[in-house]
């Protein structure tokens, strides 16, 4: 797919003037398990190939021995540089894990913006999310921090992640009450396999306030790329390090979501992954699922899934399958 292809298939988020392809790039595998060499291949072939969102946070990947956190967005920032790329993507990322700006305080948030937008070697960060809720702050104070540096013209937008349909009402409540600036987005763990978010009130607030929803984990950690169908995937010498995530996953229902994801793959001459990404995006509220890649080849099923459309009865057997 080539550049221009990919901006005729540009949404916005929510209100905001920010526009992006229906496929955002995980980076919280980029000072992981793709090193600097792999993650500017991985940042090349993604722009080259009509992608411009990246969502980061600047806790990726204090997790990894020798790692600080910002490791992520240290490596997005050098290639930044290193391309003079930065109008060419939005950027996305979050606060309150970094292990030196934990929570949500103001003072913190301010704190880890200024950090943030120092290791991306960039003036503004597009979309600033609250990455986990902070029960201990008042939410008055972690809206009112956000809704600061939008001001302040460090951040574009606000999003919220990983926050209870009851807290996101409150969030409003707060915004509302103070006249602080609406967030935009929301990013939920949401898949064909795990669809909480349909029925919990989540996507029912997102219809509501009018939230771009970004799901994480759409793959459920590789299961719905088709990458690991029985324990013998899994485990095997030479899987991932994130393989185990996708063994819950396996199973009666997994086989017969991976049957239906093999038919619809094997009608459209696509693949697994690249149909899963396509059913996701076509579900409301949805504007990019969330994927990330460590090479340029598993890059390609994601790209591949942008222009790719399902028909109604695909989209209802495959969540028939997954029921």
């Amino acid at each position: 797919m080539t550049d221009a292809t990919a901006t005729a298939f540009r949404r916005p988020i929510g209100a905001s003037d920010l526009e992006v392809a229906p496929l955002a790039l995980g980076t919280n595998v980029f000072g992981w398990t793709a090193d600097r060499d792999a993650t500017f291949a991985v940042l090349d072939a993604f722009t080259a190939g009509g992608g411009n969102f990246l969502d980061t946070a600047d806790g990726y990947s204090h997790w990894v021995p020798g790692n600080t956190g910002g490791d992520s967005e240290r490596l997005i920032g050098e290639w930044l540089a290193s391309r003079g790329a930065r109008d060419d993507v939005v950027i996305a990322t979050k606060v309150s894990t970094h292990p030196e700006f934990t929570g949500l305080a103001a003072a913190n948030i301010r704190a880890a913006a200024d950090a943030s937008l120092q290791r991306l070697g960039t003036d503004v960060i597009d979309l600033y999310y609250a990455h986990f809720d902070d029960a201990a702050v008042p939410l008055e104070e972690t809206v009112g921090a956000l809704s600061e540096l939008v001001d302040a013209g460090k951040v574009r937008a606000i999003g919220i992640s990983n926050y209870t349909p009851e807290r996101i009402d409150e969030w409003f409540r707060v915004t509302e009450a103070n006249d602080f600036h609406r967030a935009v987005a929301l990013q939920p763990h949401y898949n064909l396999v795990e669809r909480d978010f349909e029925a919990n009130g989540l996507r029912e607030r997102a219809e509501r306030e009018g939230l771009a929803v970004f799901p994480y984990f759409s793959l459920a950690k590789g299961f719905l790329a088709g990458k690991y169908r029985t324990e013998a995937d899994v485990t095997a010498e030479g899987a991932s390090v994130r393989a185990g995530g996708a063994a819950p996953y396996l199973g009666e229902r997994g086989s017969r979501v991976l049957a239906v994801l093999d038919e619809v793959a094997a009608a459209h001459g696509a693949s697994v992954a690249s149909v899963s990404l396509a059913w996701l995006r076509q579900q409301p509220t949805v504007v990019a699922p969330i994927a990330s890649a460590r090479s340029v080849e598993q890059l390609r099923e994601l790209l591949d899934s942008i222009p790719l459309e399902l028909t109604a009865a695909e989209l209802a057997g495959l969540a028939d399958a997954s029921a």
